[in-house]
């Protein structure tokens, strides 16, 4: 798993937010005290507010994968196009921190078909979360925004 200075070393080496909103790196900032938001393009709301930054284990950050996946399949499932990309940027960045071998960028657009539900499946399998397609690939018609439901 990379540490939190790895993490902030590659934002400031130029690792960009994969999501058209920043919620993959919003997701972050939990993790850092407040004067390292900006490298991730944020500020705080109030400076003068307080924040001690969340523990950063990988069992706290694999609470936040099993939880942003839960909300993902929601959005893939409820044929949500934008939410549905947004959150599987939320996933990748997770992935990212875990140090998992699944591609970046480019390359991983396979997994996009049906909202993104292939790779939430695999990611859902990896680690023993909730699985709401079954023995479904994520990839059947059904799924499809043009389909019936």
């Amino acid at each position: 798993m990379l540490t939190r200075e790895q993490v902030l070393s590659a934002v400031r080496a130029g690792k960009e937010s994969k999501a058209l909103d920043g919620r993959d790196f919003s997701r972050l900032l939990d993790f850092f005290p407040m004067e390292d938001w900006k490298v991730f393009g944020f500020k705080p709301k109030d400076p003068e507010a307080s924040h001690t930054p969340a523990e950063w284990t990988e069992a706290v950050i694999l609470e936040r994968l099993k939880a942003d996946l839960a909300f993902a399949f929601d959005k893939a499932l409820n044929k949500r196009g934008i939410s549905a990309g947004l959150m599987r940027a939320v996933v990748q960045t997770w992935l990212w921190i875990l140090e998992e071998p699944y591609p970046e960028g480019d390359a991983d657009d396979a997994d996009y078909p049906m909202y993104g539900l292939p790779l939430l499946k695999r990611v859902a399998l990896r680690y023993g979360f909730p699985n709401p397609i079954g023995d479904d690939d994520g990839d059947e018609a059904k799924y499809n925004n043009e389909q019936e439901d």
